[in-house]
């Protein structure tokens, strides 16, 4: 389930496209969240899942986010220009809690380097001294793993094996699906050669992750060089809608769902553009008319709405977030 591109190889633009594959709707909402915004790393909402030493916070960047049941950030960007996507990873396993260290719920991982770093290096550093806890929503546990790029191209692929964190970070790591881990993708990627793709080439053409991942490793290879945004887009657009989950094929007993949504994110010119399968249309915001300015409210807009189309910047309105 879902599938992150990230392509920082041009001199246009760095953009990173992600796949939301779910066996149900997710609800999402994208919320346009204010710098300075309190969080408690201990909340899910009002449950609260980690009464040891929560981690507390006050947000330094504001952001635009995709959420997931209204209880956590899924996918998103902040002023800065770093990105964050929260993909599903089986395997994931927080390990045993230790109350001496401050405590993060795996549904606001992804909040929690978006409203506190402006590049992957601080990101990472922000992962020091902080353990993350399982939380679950709607019957499925948030077993994540991230994949976070900024402005100037970096990446980095975070995984907790052990309780422990693996991080793969490099301008290189710039493809990502889900099981198995990340070691075993980069593994069967190296076994056929994708950076000189041909017609005459064989793809794989299931719709399990390690199929999406050679596919996108391939189009990836392909893509044209970008004179403008619109283009380069829609280039990354491209591959997302490419590696997606059709309806009709979801095998839930393998973990494998439809595709529900697709997100493409302009880190260098901050525009977060957003695709429902459902909807013929696209929409987008550019976060350079959007007011992140400590105590402004925080704003939503509902995908599911059918009268939404292309720019939705003016169409966000004020709605209670409950994190």
């Amino acid at each position: 389930m879902c599938t992150r591109v990230l392509w920082n190889s041009n001199d246009f633009a760095v953009l990173a496209g992600r796949s939301m594959d779910w066996p149900e709707s997710t609800e999402p909402l994208i919320v346009v969240f204010p710098r300075g915004r309190q969080r408690d790393g201990g909340l899910l909402v009002t449950e609260v899942v980690v009464p040891d030493n929560p981690l507390r916070w006050t947000s330094t960047y504001g952001s635009v986010v995709t959420t997931v049941y209204g209880l956590g950030t899924v996918d998103g960007v902040n002023e800065k220009g770093l990105g964050v996507h929260a993909l599903y990873l089986k395997s994931t396993d927080v390990g045993t809690r230790n109350p001496d260290l401050p405590g993060l719920h795996t549904g606001l991982w992804a909040q929690y380097l978006l409203d506190g770093a402006a590049t992957v290096g601080e990101a990472l550093a922000l992962m020091d001294g902080v353990q993350l806890v399982m939380v679950g929503a709607n019957g499925h546990d948030a077993t994540l793993h991230l994949a976070i790029e900024d402005a100037a191209g970096d990446s980095a692929i975070i995984e907790l094996a052990g309780g422990e964190l693996v991080v793969h970070h490099g301008r290189e790591f710039t493809l990502m699906t889900n099981d198995p881990t990340y070691d075993e993708q980069l593994r069967l990627l190296a076994a056929q050669d994708f950076s000189h793709p041909s017609r005459d080439m064989p793809l794989p053409g299931n719709v399990n992750p390690v199929d999406r991942f050679q596919r996108a490793a391939y189009y990836s290879a392909l893509l044209p060089t970008p004179v403008a945004e619109r283009p380069a887009v829609a280039s990354v657009m491209a591959i997302m809608r490419n590696v997606s989950v059709p309806f009709g094929a979801p095998y839930g007993e393998f973990g494998v769902y439809n595709t529900e949504y697709r997100t493409v994110t302009d880190l260098t010119h901050l525009t977060y553009f957003f695709e429902l399968t459902t909807s013929p249309s696209t929409l987008w915001t550019r976060l350079s008319k959007l007011d992140f300015t400590e105590g402004a409210p925080v704003l939503a807009i509902d995908p599911y709405d059918e009268s939404l189309v292309g720019d939705v910047t003016p169409s966000f309105a004020p709605r209670h977030i409950g994190f």
